[in-house]
């Protein structure tokens, strides 16, 4: 397993990768400074032949970021998941290429995750709440049950969202918000209860 992206991300990655046993091959990064991370190496910038047929994870916090890397990469590579063994995760759930999930994380059952995902340290996501690609649940937010969150966006760190809400694409609900009415794209939601405060252009 490699990993794009030596930073902050990636150190939690490595340690869910490492707690599931996996083996880490080292690390990707663009930045020519960063040569090790947690005593992995970092091979500088993105190199297929050195990836060869081994699995990817991009290690990048941001969504739109993250998209990007995936955007640019060639299509045939084969993206794998960094699943901390201390998350809780229905059999009748399913995760998407390239998604990680945190330590303490709980996901219940028929919840479907989209590729890229972050459901981070202690989220709770509950029965049948679908999160299209690049979302992020940040630490110890809650979904409540069929709550659905669109492309790009993130729910930030202790935001509750109440039962069937719809979250729109590339929004942001920010830390400690409670979100109880459905949030369009494009905005920054803030607040109890959550209210639009702006748009945003990620």
């Amino acid at each position: 397993m490699y990993l794009f992206g030596a930073s902050g991300h990636a150190k939690v990655i490595i340690d869910s990768l490492k707690a599931s046993g996996k083996k880490i091959s080292g690390l990707f990064d663009d930045n020519p400074e960063v040569k090790e991370l947690l005593e992995y190496n970092v091979f500088g910038p993105f190199d297929p032949i050195r990836l060869g047929d081994e699995e990817l994870i991009i290690s990048v916090g941001l969504n739109h970021i993250r998209k990007k890397i995936v955007e640019y990469l060639p299509g045939e590579i084969c993206y794998g998941n960094a699943i901390h063994p201390s998350a809780i995760i229905s059999e009748h759930t399913s995760l998407g290429e390239g998604t990680v999930v945190m330590q303490g994380s709980v996901i219940q059952s028929s919840v479907s995750i989209g590729k890229h995902c972050i459901i981070n340290t202690t989220a709770s996501v509950d029965h049948d709440c679908l999160l299209e690609d690049y979302v992020h649940i940040s630490p110890n937010a809650t979904l409540c049950g069929a709550v659905s969150v669109g492309e790009g966006s993130q729910v930030g760190a202790g935001a509750v969202v109440i039962p069937g809400i719809k979250i729109g694409k590339w929004s942001l609900v920010a830390a400690g918000a409670v979100v109880m009415k459905d949030v369009p794209d494009n905005v920054l939601v803030l607040g109890n209860p959550a209210r639009v405060v702006k748009r945003i252009n990620i």
